[in-house]
């Protein structure tokens, strides 16, 4: 990365972009310590700018990633998803082998955007690579802002006003978990930016409130074939130590599983939000 993209901003602190739209490595900050006020405050705007955030080298313990989150915000502890340690219930791990018997024997990756299901979806995940193959095992985000903003005038206006499932019915009732099936504006308002984004979730059979069954899936495929535009997206390649933190308000990802049957696992914690993904209509919009 030229030098001339390495931008300071503490005197230690520093930020690489690595794409023009989206994803920022940041170094100059030892993720094991507290933050100080004012590293959490620089983060927290760079997150808002750039929607995901990696930090290298960061060899921390699940306290040390609990607690890294937890200056961010309430963590949330997911219902269905494996914890490394009881004590520890925060911190859960994403396992291939759970893919895989999701998905099959070769599974391929879903967009999705974390815990969409729930009436106020967590805000933020902080990612940990716990076990990596030696090649593969990418994660991709898309800038669902972005995506909102390069679809035609026309199919804008056929979504702007469209409710969409998220339907984790399924896995929820496996573990005793009662919550109904909800669903949220296709096009969501960003609480802290402002920005539209598309809002759906490709892995929880996505349906149009009110529409047919062909006419949703006809939308739905036409929706996902944006998100892979690359235009929009950032491509990383996990590294030992290397922590991830993004904003699920403004992105989707995707796991590439292209490492056959080693057991790649992740750790993750996710940060709780007040809000409700909702629709703000601009003063003088239709």
């Amino acid at each position: 990365m030229p030098a001339e993209n390495v931008v300071a901003l503490t005197e230690a602190l520093k930020v690489t972009p690595l794409e023009p739209t989206v994803g920022a490595e940041i170094s100059g900050v030892d993720l094991s310590k507290p933050l100080t006020s004012l590293q959490r405050d620089e983060i927290h705007a760079l997150l808002l700018r750039h929607k995901v955030l990696f930090f290298r080298d960061q060899h921390i313990s699940s306290e040390q990633q609990i607690a890294f989150a937890a200056q961010f915000g309430e963590l949330y502890e997911h219902p269905t998803t494996q914890k490394q340690d009881s004590n520890k219930p925060q911190a859960h791990l994403i396992l291939a082998r759970e893919a895989r018997e999701a998905y099959g024997n070769a599974p391929k990756g879903r967009w999705h955007t974390d815990t969409s299901w729930l009436l106020k979806p967590t805000y933020g995940a902080v990612l940990r690579a716990v076990s990596l193959p030696e090649l593969g095992g990418d994660t991709v985000w898309a800038d669902a802002g972005l995506v909102y903003r390069g679809l035609s005038d026309e199919l804008k206006a056929r979504i702007d006003n469209l409710f969409v499932t998220h339907n984790f019915k399924s896995s929820l009732d496996k573990v005793g978990y009662a919550y109904p099936i909800l669903a949220h504006p296709l096009v969501r308002t960003h609480p802290e930016t402002g920005e539209d984004a598309l809002f759906i979730n490709f892995s929880m059979s996505p349906q149009v409130i009110g529409w047919s069954v062909e006419e949703s899936r006809t939308l739905v495929a036409e929706l996902l074939k944006e998100f892979s535009n690359p235009e929009y997206q950032v491509r990383f390649k996990w590294t030992p130590g290397t922590v991830a933190f993004w904003d699920n308000r403004a992105l989707l990802h995707y796991p590439v599983y292209n490492y056959g049957d080693f057991e790649r696992a992740m750790e993750r914690v996710l940060i709780a939000d007040d809000d409700i993904p909702h629709r703000v209509r601009k003063q003088g919009a239709a």
